[in-house]
């Protein structure tokens, strides 16, 4: 019987006795560890990253997640120095060489991730992809934000011909799969001129059906006197929308924004296909590269995805109680 198992049958064991000797505590005993247990389940992703991005490549696939530490300062060989087999050596300087003593726990995937790569366009260092990816992200949650609250208003609080057949029509275009939409998206931004640019990337993700959606919901929940009395006051409709709308529906604007983010923070395949320079390339396809037919820098890569979660993590903790309850915003009828 393995450790993990015995464990288990000690905390079913535990939680028996308490539910035999005092029913309230067994169930709480139960619904605690039960809690704890999936938690745990849920963060050993996380961990094996962990342990993965700091294991020295040579022993990144021999244990799941960090060695025993009787093995921390094992000798490791590396292959770019066995330049003369071992058994051929006769002098102690080369045996020294080409052994190396290295802790199997170290940082080396983080140096080599920030070492310089070789590009035809030059040396690109990997700062330079999250800065990308930070401003990309920054821009498309930006742009997004400000088209899709003012459709939003507008699909919420005025009266137009059509605007029920608009609303329709909106809500049918989310059914369409995106990839579906990617030859002809590629031909517009080709003619346009807007390969290998930004332009390719924030401008078709300025307006965002899904973003109207959500706006339109969370302002049908405003009063309509609100918005009479700043006219009345001589407010014009930028002002209402300004200072009136948006600081009503912030819960439902930290949503949008964390969604949007993180969307474009994760994007890949429209960076990949409307990019081509190698300073320009966001982190997503950057990682995609150091994993190759020829070339699989598993250790680098890891440790590289340790880098590229902490953003959206620290975004989405900033932002969490707005979250949930922009999410649930609207969801009620007044």
């Amino acid at each position: 019987m393995s450790g993990l198992q015995t464990f288990l049958l000690v905390l079913a064991g535990l939680g028996l006795v308490l539910f035999l000797i005092r029913p309230k505590l067994g169930r709480a005993y139960v619904r605690y560890a039960m809690l704890i247990l999936v938690g745990t389940l849920m963060m050993l992703p996380f961990v094996w990253l962990i342990s993965a991005s700091v294991k020295d490549p040579d022993v990144i696939n021999d244990y799941t997640f960090l060695p025993p530490p009787s093995v921390w300062r094992s000798p490791s060989v590396r292959e770019g120095d066995q330049r003369v087999a071992v058994d051929e050596v006769t002098d102690q300087a080369l045996v020294n060489e080409a052994t190396r003593v290295e802790s199997t726990i170290n940082s080396r995937n983080f140096r080599d991730l920030w070492t310089d790569q070789q590009t035809p366009q030059g040396p690109v260092h990997f700062s330079r992809y999250i800065i990308n990816s930070l401003f990309l992200s920054s821009a498309a949650t930006t742009l997004g934000l400000i088209f899709s609250s003012m459709g939003g208003y507008a699909m919420a609080k005025y009266r137009f011909p059509g605007r029920s057949g608009l609303l329709a029509f909106m809500l049918a275009s989310l059914t369409i799969p995106g990839v579906v939409l990617l030859a002809p998206n590629f031909e517009i931004i080709y003619r346009l001129g807007f390969m290998d640019t930004y332009a390719a990337l924030l401008i078709p993700g300025c307006v965002s059906v899904f973003g109207i959606f959500l706006f339109r919901q969370a302002i049908l929940g405003i009063p309509d006197d609100i918005i009479e009395a700043g006219r009345i006051d001589g407010a014009g409709e930028f002002r209402i929308y300004l200072t009136l709308i948006m600081p009503l529906v912030r819960p439902m604007t930290s949503a949008f924004c964390l969604i949007t983010f993180l969307g474009t923070w994760n994007s890949f395949l429209a960076p990949n296909i409307f990019l081509q320079s190698q300073p320009k390339l966001p982190l997503p396809v950057a990682l995609n590269q150091l994993v190759g037919v020829y070339d699989q820098q598993y250790g680098i890569y890891l440790a590289g995805t340790l880098i590229a979660i902490v953003p959206p993590a620290i975004l989405f903790f900033a932002l969490q109680r707005e979250f949930i309850s922009g999410l649930t915003s609207g969801s009620v009828k007044q």
